[in-house]
């Protein structure tokens, strides 16, 4: 019995090509028919036993395939930006290139583009509630990874929750000093009314676990520095449980935006350097699409939110 597939077309072919049976008289008794052994004798002839070798019935071409430009520019965009799908989709719309955000999915997958996860994302359903501008601003700090001139620096971050403006600032310490710097500059470069923000609780924000309960008059424990500006702007100040780095998620995923497309790209020759090019980034983040404002840029989300 034949092991392979070639060697079951050896079985009908060898006694053809020597000259021991008629191929009229071979396609009688076989399964294959006329047409078959003719084709399979002539590749014998041509290729030898090679010639013989099962090849792959996929078509070569897909009327429906994607254009080569496409794909080109797909990759493109995506090694320039690092951007997901739906923002290579909306990036598309705008060149007036029509193709499906599943399609680009997949070319970005094919093509060995797409980010390695070591876990797996669990979905939750959150109850979203739509937010007014200002309505609840996210304040955290981030450290600059490398040191410039053997120093190292920090970043304080504002996130505005509803349209994902950003206000970014580098600073030599992280103290009282900045915080309290870094919110009054906030209140005047917004152009909105900040109503509330949100920070964790870092000794810079808030002295509740660190002093504000083993003050010597627990009916009137001494306010943190922070606080007491919170309370001169008529601002509510808002602390997120300790451990639950989630509750200050929008200003932590914008964190990881800007160590894979800043930080990481970027190199700094001095302070001021660094305060430069967090300037440029800034107003490059604040014109640039988001998927969770379904395609809308922050300054944009400014102008349509009342």
């Amino acid at each position: 019995m034949p092991r392979d597939i070639k060697e079951e077309r050896l079985r009908w072919v060898l006694p053809i090509v020597n000259k021991e049976a008629k191929l009229v008289d071979v396609a009688r008794v076989c399964e294959y028919g006329k047409r078959t052994l003719e084709r399979w004798v002539s590749n014998y002839k041509k290729f030898g036993e090679q010639g013989l070798e099962p090849k792959s019935t996929r078509p070569k071409t897909n009327p429906r395939e994607t254009p080569i430009r496409i794909k080109e520019r797909i990759i493109e965009i995506r090694k320039d930006k690092k951007q997901c799908a739906k923002k290579i989709f909306w990036d598309l719309e705008e060149e007036n290139i029509g193709i499906h955000i599943n399609t680009i999915s997949k070319i970005i997958k094919s093509e060995g583009l797409t980010r390695k996860y070591r876990t797996r994302k669990i979905k939750y359903n959150y109850v979203r509630i739509p937010l007014k501008k200002g309505e609840m601003v996210e304040i955290d700090v981030k450290f600059v990874p490398d040191k410039i001139d053997g120093r190292k620096y920090y970043q304080f971050t504002a996130i505005d929750c509803a349209s994902r403006w950003r206000y970014l600032q580098a600073y030599r310490d992280i103290d009282n000093v900045s915080s309290i710097a870094f919110l009054k500059e906030l209140t005047s470069v917004a152009d909105f009314k900040i109503m509330a923000i949100k920070t964790d609780n870092g000794s810079i924000f808030t002295n509740r676990y660190l002093g504000y309960d083993r003050s010597t008059d627990p009916l009137n424990p001494r306010l943190h520095a922070f606080d007491i500006l919170c309370n001169e702007l008529n601002m509510p100040h808002y602390l997120i449980d300790p451990g639950k780095p989630a509750q200050n998620g929008k200003v932590k995923r914008s964190h990881r935006t800007d160590q894979q497309t800043f930080y990481d790209q970027s190199t700094f020759q001095s302070f001021e350097d660094l305060k430069y090019k967090l300037r440029l980034w800034n107003m490059y983040y604040n014109d640039t699409k988001h998927c969770g404002l379904g395609g809308k840029t922050p300054n944009e989300m400014l102008k349509i939110l009342t």
